[in-house]
């Protein structure tokens, strides 16, 4: 499992520690008016004038392998890896010591000329760092960034009143196996995998439902009882005017679902319905309560944000969705996006942090297909049969959306921001990156689009591949710094969070939502991921299905948990 740890220190080079001996504290200042920065992204490069074409001293090369300028008198040299000539090395065996170090021209890094390999200096990289990035207006820092104390693992064992109150107040589930599996219809089903009905036009309740249900920390949170609905109910009473005096309860969405949590769980098998939970979330959103289809991540964002706002009223004080302890909802999907607009003319970066609780991202335009040549060359589509060789379509990947997402967009013309550096408003660059990860990271794929000019709405049926293990660490913030800054010994955003918390880069997928039909009259089904099998969830039924259908299916939602927190059929625990 890959770890978000901060760089390893390379040793040190004598060379550039003798060099730093010999001209005091600060010894690359005076690079910092030879700095530049290719626009609008790019990275540090060193000119005395702009217009500059650097050449090698020796051989007036300007393109063979790399130029190196030397610090200490500023002669340019190229190098290249054996057999071929280094004239930077012949430059520095010819001089007298403090000759050994350069600065390559394009990059402004360190290289060692006697070495003859790159060199780390974390004063040099400050002072690129900061010639290029601007000093940063005083901010409120982003919220969720503080370090998490963590809790060592303790095995728990009843005592003897423990003991009695088990013995009290328990019985055992019926099992048919050792695995905890039952036998339904000559189907084995995992533990907790119940079918739910449908309500009437209620799919899009259902297929949200079943994810948030096989979510492992929002499962485990509810199972150890973390949200008890009884003490919630008996402190949520309230006298309402008009009743006669008679003691109703407030709609609280998380004790809805601690009791299906605890129905699906607790052993049975026949469909439960969900209408205790689908009545709460009416009065939740009354303007959605109605018996029409809804659509499934506007349904997912209403639950998150009615449990958030129980617990902030309970509180009685403002809980901002960006604190991912105010609450279980914001605690499992709530992560942090940056968001940097680039001002093209200067350089100068202005940079925003905000929540977010899933990340929506748009289908990569690619160029049309033709089916056939998908199901020759494509492994997933060995048993779907639901493309004709005559049809085209367009098809996008999952990490293809991502760095999209994460790739710098040019803002038009219209879109001009005020840059506090220029005193003007100047065209920019934006590329947003994430900051902080979530325990589970939810990607919503928009399939549906609305066009304001033309007055008319359509559903994209584009076939999205999706992995089934995701490694997240491209898409950091601290990893896109890296890349448009080069090779530094700097601590970059996100790197001493990554440190602290220990969190891992690497996702699993764990349940697939998918629509199927049109705009206004479709289907929404779940596919869950459980002990390493696939089963699809729909409204009441559950079906054992291969990967490959899944992989085949019209991908709506995904969710991926980290995977330190996902757990195989092969992982059984310890007796």
């Amino acid at each position: 499992m890959s770890k978000l740890k901060n760089p390893t220190i390379p040793q040190p080079c004598p060379h550039l520690a003798d060099f730093r001996s010999r001209d005091g504290p600060k010894p690359f200042r005076a690079l910092q008016d030879c700095l530049i920065k290719a626009r609008p992204i790019g990275r540090a490069a060193i000119r005395r004038d702009p217009s500059e074409v650097p050449r090698c001293g020796s051989c007036g090369s300007t393109a063979r392998s790399r130029l190196y300028a030397c610090v200490a008198c500023a002669s340019v040299h190229c190098h290249a890896p054996p057999p071929s000539a280094s004239h930077a090395a012949a430059h520095a065996d010819s001089m007298p010591p403090g000759h050994e170090i350069a600065v390559d021209v394009d990059r402004a890094e360190l290289f060692c000329c006697r070495c003859r390999d790159q060199v780390y200096d974390r004063d040099f990289d400050a002072a690129v760092i900061g010639n290029l990035i601007p000093p940063p207006l005083p901010s409120p820092p982003p919220e969720n960034l503080r370090k998490r104390r963590r809790v060592d693992y303790r095995p728990w064992a009843p005592d003897l009143s423990e003991r009695v109150l088990i013995g009290q107040n328990s019985r055992l589930l019926p099992k048919s196996d050792p695995n905890c599996c039952e036998s339904v219809s000559g189907l084995d089903l995992p533990e907790g995998l119940r079918g739910l009905n449908n309500l009437g036009n209620t799919c899009f309740m259902n297929s949200v439902l079943q994810a948030l249900l096989h979510t492992p920390p929002l499962r485990n949170y509810f199972l150890s009882d973390k949200h008890n609905r009884y003490d919630c109910q008996r402190n949520g009473r309230v006298r309402r005017n008009g009743s006669h005096g008679k003691e109703e309860l407030k709609a609280c969405l998380a004790c809805d679902l601690d009791a299906m949590v605890s129905a699906v769980f607790s052993g049975g098998r026949s469909p439960y319905s969900p209408a205790k939970f689908l009545y709460s979330w009416w009065q939740h959103a009354a303007n959605l309560a109605t018996y029409e289809q809804q659509d499934a991540h506007e349904f997912f964002i209403s639950i998150l944000d009615g449990i958030h706002e129980k617990v902030r009223k309970d509180r009685c004080k403002p809980q901002s969705q960006g604190s991912g302890d105010c609450c279980i909802a914001h605690r499992v999907f709530s992560g942090i996006l940056r968001s940097d607009v680039m001002c093209m003319a200067c350089g100068f970066t202005s940079t925003t942090y905000d929540p977010c609780i899933d990340i929506s991202l748009d289908l990569e335009p690619n160029q049309l297909e033709k089916v056939g040549s998908m199901k020759s060359h494509h492994p997933c589509n060995a048993k779907t049969d639901f493309m004709n060789s005559t049809q085209t379509c367009c098809s996008s990947t999952l990490t293809g959306c991502l760095d999209r997402f994460t790739r710098p967009e040019r803002l038009g013309t219209d879109q001009k921001f005020f840059c506090q550096q220029c005193q003007v408003r100047q065209e920019s660059l934006k590329q947003m990156s994430i900051r902080k990860l979530p325990l589970v990271s939810c990607f919503h794929i928009k399939r549906f689009e609305h066009s304001s000019t033309r007055n008319m709405s359509k559903k994209v049926d584009r076939y999205l591949q999706f992995p089934f293990s995701l490694d997240m660490a491209p898409y950091l913030s601290s990893s896109i710094l890296r890349s448009r800054f080069g090779n530094r010994i700097f601590s970059f955003d996100g790197d001493e969070l990554a440190g602290q918390e220990e969190l891992s880069s690497e996702f699993e997928l764990f349940a697939v939502i998918t629509h199927t039909g049109k705009l206004n009259a479709g289907h929404y089904v779940t596919y869950l991921r459980l002990s390493d099998q696939w089963y699809k969830c729909d409204d009441a039924w559950i079906t054992q299905v291969n990967e490959s259908i899944v992989r085949a299916s019209q991908g709506y939602m995904m969710f991926y948990v980290q995977k330190m927190l996902f757990y195989k059929a092969s992982e059984r625990p310890l007796s």
